[in-house]
């Protein structure tokens, strides 16, 4: 049972002067290292935990499911890439909340890692007004801003639960 250590990111809000897209990186960054923090110092089995009987949500799924919203919005949306999951296939489209006893978080970490990276470099140089590539579901583009604020508010929101599943887990507040 291998605790999930992870190296602190010195996780820093934006500065408060900062321009628009530093702004919007700094605040998805600040969200993102959150996530990671609220999952470091437990075991892989602590991750799996589902703390409310009536959800599936666990800190390891909420990890999978993030990486699965950051090659949607910037692969498959933002980019026009093929809309794979990671961890959703057709059979199992919450895929990202379902896995085995050999699923770790240092896998998940890693896939999400990767994830992140490719959104960031997907990102670069484009304008915040620029629109999509690809579409959404609902066949709509989006422009660059849009997506930044959606993803802030997806890792907020599911931060929250985040602070709730831990807390149920050994008691660990903040962050």
């Amino acid at each position: 049972m291998t605790t999930s250590e992870v190296p602190s990111a010195q996780r820093a809000e934006p500065a408060l002067d900062a321009s628009e897209r530093a702004m919007l990186d700094g605040w998805l960054d600040y969200h993102r290292q959150t996530l990671v923090e609220k999952c470091s110092g437990l075991t892989d089995d602590e991750l799996k935990r589902t703390s409310v009987p009536t959800s599936e949500l666990t800190l390891l799924g909420l990890l999978r499911h993030l990486a699965e919203v950051e090659r949607w919005w910037f692969v498959t949306v933002f980019a026009g890439g093929t809309d794979e999951g990671v961890y959703e296939t057709d059979e199992d489209p919450d895929g990202d909340f379902h896995f085995g006893p050999d699923d770790t978080f240092a896998e998940a970490l890693a896939t999400w890692r990767a994830e992140v990276a490719d959104a960031r470099a997907r990102a670069a140089g484009r304008g915040l007004d620029e629109l999509s590539t690809g579409t959404a579901r609902n066949g709509r583009h989006f422009n660059l801003r849009w997506i930044y604020t959606h993803m802030i508010e997806e890792y907020a929101r599911h931060n929250g639960h985040a602070d709730l599943l831990r807390e149920a887990i050994d008691g660990a507040t903040g962050a």
